[in-house]
Parts: structure tokens; sequence; C-alpha cells
């Protein structure tokens, strides 16, 4: 099982050296950029199923397509 967690960056270190001692837990800080990334890609599926289930309107494919 994989989790994401958010933690306050004067706690992360104390955070990450107690879950390295668990030998079954392997820990990792994400950089910037991919934080970042999934954090937009969390937002992208959001959207889409909002989409999905009516209650957002999709945007013209002109528009994604102008973004690139």
């Amino acid at each position: 099982m994989k989790l994401l967690l958010e933690i306050q960056d004067q706690k992360a270190p104390f955070i990450l050296e107690l879950l390295k001692n668990f030998k079954y837990v392997k820990a990792k800080p994400l950089t910037p950029y991919y934080a970042n990334v999934l954090e937009e890609l969390k937002e992208a599926v959001e959207n889409m199923n909002l989409v999905s289930e009516g209650k957002l309107a999709p945007r013209p494919v002109e528009d994604v397509l102008d973004e690139l």
C-alpha cells in the first residue's frame, strides 16, 4: 500500500526518521516538482469526475489545446 502524507516542513525530518526505523516501511520525500504534479493530477481527476456527473461543464478542446 502506498500513502501520500502532507507534513509540516519543520516536522518532516522527525517523521521521516521515525518511518525509516520500521523495516517494513520505505519512505522517501517527494520533490516540490513531483508534489505539484500530483496535486494538479488530483485536481484534473476530480474535475473529470464532476464533468462525468454533470456538475461541471466541459471545456472546449480548443481551449485545452491553446494551453499547450
